[in-house]
């Protein structure tokens, strides 16, 4: 089903790490995104992998220090259902079994993790329990040294039969997906019969002893958002907690949220029905929010990984039934550490491919990105005043939603809006759309975001500089005239925040190419004289690089940081500061460029070197008395 080069145990090596990575495109398992394999030249070549400085009692952490102690393992992609927001009816292509983990190579990467620090595990699919050998790798995880949680999520439709032998195996935990408790809609959404074989394979595990047994519950407005308080009473003589997961609003590549009821809304709903609903104590690295009815066994939780996401506490790995390393869920990047294992790698050299992918994990997931754009396109669309217009984006949603009216802003709120034209006094005759074919060069022939294909230009030396105004009060300026601000030194943070800003462009601005900057210069320049009612203080940014492509995002980034960085240290003094006008300045070594070359800092005033005693005879004498 995938192809993968045989040569990652190669590359492991200091000697033979090239620059000719190749990130290569497999079929898909689920739907029609698409799953990338990088064979992680493309990070290793910057690291030396045969060093031993990376011991294996260091935690798993990548580089926002987020510690990764849990791992999800899909033992299959096989599924006893067939959930309509999960696969089609008629199922997906499967991966041949030889290219699938062995059970045997499952235990040594489990090892692998664990001697990095991994101590929970849970197991998924696919549907964990279609594995006729499941008790017997449950058994064997749960020995591995390390190792204290061996957790399993499932659709509970053989716990009844199967349970016991998971229980006696070690299984320590389990989730069970339940997405209506009404049969009708059970059927409908999984496309089988079998809820009262879910709701009996519950109840054992309750008798067994599983506290609490987590149910997973997807929230779909027209589907089972009339049962919220349905699922609530659920917990009302059971030890269950009921986590409501926000639906992943997915279209083919549009963001569409016609269907995902946010967790407020849910939690609204189920506030306004129990008033005694309270929060529970918070837990470390918990996806859920947790809450209780007063007097109830159970609780319900609220997952919100698209509303209010929680990547700044990710602790997740995942590794696939065919041995792909996902270091994020919503990202499509995956290392193949079966490859490597099947080539021969030392326990060593898996380590050294998992800490280097772990340094890859991004800030956030690739959703909210995706959801950002959408909601800023969507934006622009509500205030064309155009009722049909021609031209499509695709991440647009077909469906717009309603704008809903805002409270009066405050004027320096106002400022950091988007400059959007005033509404017409009547509609004019006039086309929405454009005749032209289209020029942007991140859309393709079909409307769809991409990333501009820069392999064919030349390498050439790139500068940019651009600028960003912030108005401050009369007493602000004064302030950081004297740098006696309350925080501190505004202006040597600003500075670093924006030097920092630009060198993670690529991290913060979709389809920008990730630039090995020169130099990121920022400098912060004060207005001259009284200004008894305040200025204008200018903020500069100047990036360089040799590369393909111009280095404009990263001069805009910068200065648009440093001025937000700026605003947030001297927000407590003036509230009303206003930033305006980012630009760009110049930009030079491309095939578009125009102003001159950044300003350079101006040289400092020096006297004229003192020549004296003028005559070569004549002896100077000091008159100082301090000196003698």
């Amino acid at each position: 089903m995938k192809g993968y080069s045989n040569n990652f145990l190669i590359l492991l090596r200091a000697t033979a790490l090239k620059s000719d990575a190749k990130l290569r495109l497999a079929k898909p398992i689920f739907g029609n995104e698409s799953r990338f394999y990088s064979d992680i030249a493309n990070v290793a070549n910057k690291m030396d992998l045969t060093s031993a400085a990376v011991k294996s009692t260091a935690p798993l952490q990548d580089l926002l220090g987020r510690r990764h102690d849990y791992l999800r393992i899909s033992l299959t992609e096989r599924c006893n259902l067939r959930c309509q927001y999960c696969m089609p009816a008629e199922g997906v292509p499967l991966t041949p079994k030889p290219d699938l983990l062995t059970k045997e190579e499952l235990y040594r990467l489990v090892n692998v993790f664990a001697s990095l620090g991994v101590h929970k595990i849970r197991l998924t699919g696919g549907e964990p329990t279609l594995r006729s050998d499941l008790a017997e790798i449950i058994e064997q995880l749960c020995s591995v040294p390390g190792i204290r949680t061996v957790a399993m999520t499932t659709n509970g439709l053989v716990l009844t039969r199967r349970l016991p032998a998971y229980q006696r195996a070690g299984l320590s935990a389990i989730n069970v997906s339940l997405d209506s408790l009404q049969p009708e809609k059970y059927e409908r959404m999984a496309r089988r019969p079998g809820l009262k074989k879910v709701l009996a394979g519950i109840d054992l595990a309750l008798q067994l002893g599983y506290r609490p047994v987590k149910v997973n519950t997807v929230l779909m407005r027209g589907f089972n958002d009339d049962e919220i308080c349905d699922f609530v009473e659920f917990t009302r003589d059971r030890e269950v907690e009921v986590r409501f997961i926000e639906f992943m609003p997915f279209s083919g590549n549009r963001w569409d949220d016609s269907h995902m009821v946010p967790h407020e809304v849910a939690l609204r709903a189920v506030r306004h029905a129990y008033p005694r609903l309270a929060p529970t104590l918070p837990r470390a690295c918990d996806t859920a929010a947790v809450w209780q009815v007063e007097g109830y066994a159970g609780s319900v939780g609220f997952i919100s990984s698209m509303t209010q996401p929680f990547c700044s506490s990710c602790n997740r790995l995942r590794l696939t039934a065919d041995g792909n390393l996902k270091v994020c869920l919503f990202g499509a990047a995956e290392v193949s550490l079966r490859d490597v294992l099947r080539a021969g790698a030392s326990d060593a050299d898996l380590e050294t491919l998992i800490r280097t992918a772990l340094h890859n994990k991004k800030p956030q997931h690739a959703a909210i990105t995706f959801r950002a754009i959408s909601d800023l396109l969507t934006l622009v669309m509500l205030h064309s005043r155009s009722t049909a217009p021609a031209y499509r984006f695709s991440l647009i949603p077909r469906r717009l939603p309603r704008p809903r009216p805002r409270p009066r802003a405050r004027p320096h709120v106002l400022a950091h809006r988007l400059a959007m034209p005033a509404p017409l006094a009547a509609p004019i005759a006039a086309r929405a759309y454009c005749t032209a074919p289209p020029t942007l060069s991140h859309l393709d022939g079909e409307g769809r975001a991409r990333m501009v294909d820069v392999g064919g230009k030349r390498v050439t030396a790139r500068a940019a500089e651009a600028e960003c105004l912030v108005r401050v009060s009369a007493r602000l300026l004064r302030l950081l005239r004297d740098a006696s601000l309350p925080k501190g030194d505004a202006l040597t943070v600003a500075q670093v925040a924006g030097a920092l800003a630009a060198k993670r462009t690529a991290e913060l601005i979709p389809m920008c190419h990730p630039l090995a900057l020169d130099y990121a210069r920022v400098r912060i320049t004060l207005p001259r004289g009284e200004c008894a009612h305040g200025g204008l203080v200018r903020v500069t940014c100047a990036a360089a690089a040799t590369a393909r492509t111009g280095v404009e995002m990263e001069a805009l980034t910068g200065a648009a940081l440093a001025a937000l960085a700026l605003y947030d240290m001297c927000k407590s003094v003036d509230r009303h500061m206003v930033i305006t006008e980012l630009r760009v300045l110049s930009k030079s070594g491309g095939a578009h460029d125009f102003g001159g070359p950044p300003a350079q800092e101006p040289a400092p005033a020096v006297r004229a070197h003192d020549t004296s005693p003028i005559k070569p005879n004549e002896t100077y004498a000091p008159t100082d008395v301090m000196h003698f």
